[in-house]
């Protein structure tokens, strides 16, 4: 009986002094470093590599230890807001409206795009096929994500609105995913993000499969664009200290307004720089979601 005491004894003793231990390490050590999460929005190796970069900037600045976490899916970026695994994120509008629902994050920063702060969603087709959006009745549809703003929410709200129902809604995952299936002809549209010319040079969801289709501008046209869309903000989880969202906030506007940090940037999701933004700037999408008489939340069910 003895011996049975000392030994739950030792055991209480130890799990103390781990528990102690583990309750020194502070977010941003190297022991309890700060996640970052990617939404997988286009090929998920160069989110990683191009991040970090970034990544890489944030630590000698901040002095803090960052990790990038690249998911598989949209939905999975915002649970892990409710599984404490993240800490802050790159996000997409229709995400970070559900975040917001659900577990209180904030937006901090939103992405520049050459001077805009908006974007749009698109619908594409194949060039020698379609000429009006009302000739998508009854066809095969790609869409990106179901938690997709400019992939699927504002192109479906568009759908809605013109009465043209979808004869099959494919999820691709990726904006380049879609593109791929309209060149290659296995859907007949498909819905992703768009973003106006940059000197002569289209900016839109088709550039990220030039390199391996260099027709793809001829092959895939654009038929119609959505309203506009603000562009994706970096949120923070509720439990984020103030002083830790201010620091990390202060040096990536710092990174951003490096030419390395605005390439990246743009390599990641299309932005070149970043602002201020505050929850009232993604009103639009929340009027999106009223008139497909939904709540965020219910699209994913």
């Amino acid at each position: 009986m003895k011996k049975n005491l000392l030994s739950i004894a030792y055991i209480v003793c130890l799990f103390g002094l781990l528990t102690s231990c583990e309750s020194k390490h502070s977010l941003g050590s190297k022991e309890k470093p700060i996640s970052f999460y990617m939404i997988p929005g286009q090929d998920a190796r160069v989110l990683e590599v191009r991040s970090q970069v970034m990544k890489a900037f944030l630590e000698k600045e901040t002095g803090l230890s960052f990790e990038i976490k690249v998911p598989l899916s949209y939905i999975a970026v915002i649970e892990s807001f409710g599984s404490k695994r993240a800490d802050m994120a790159i996000i997409n509008p229709f995400g970070y409206i559900l975040a917001r629902e659900k577990y209180n994050v904030t937006a901090r920063l939103r992405g520049i795009h050459y001077g805009r702060s908006t974007y749009n969603g698109q619908i594409i087709v194949r060039a020698d096929k379609y000429k009006k959006l009302e000739e998508l009745n009854n066809k095969k549809f790609a869409f990106v994500d179901p938690a997709s703003t400019s992939g699927y929410l504002m192109p479906a709200d568009l759908l809605k609105k013109k009465k043209i129902n979808i004869k099959e809604a494919i999820f691709a995952g990726q904006h380049d995913s879609v593109v791929l299936m309209v060149y290659q002809g296995k859907v007949d549209a498909g819905a992703t993000f768009y973003s106006p010319d940059n000197k002569g040079q289209p900016q839109d969801a088709r550039k990220l499969v030039k390199t391996q289709y260099p027709d793809v501008f001829e092959k895939v046209k654009i038929l119609t664009l959505t309203d506009s869309i603000p562009n994706d903000p970096i949120i923070f989880s509720a439990e984020l200290q103030p002083e830790l969202r201010e620091k990390i906030t202060t040096s990536l506007k710092k990174f951003a307004n490096t030419p390395e940090g605005s390439q990246v940037l743009m390599d990641l999701y299309n932005m070149s720089n970043l602002s201020d933004t505050t929850d009232a700037d993604y009103d639009s999408v929340r009027e999106a979601l009223l008139v497909m008489g939904k709540r965020a939340g219910e699209f994913i069910k």
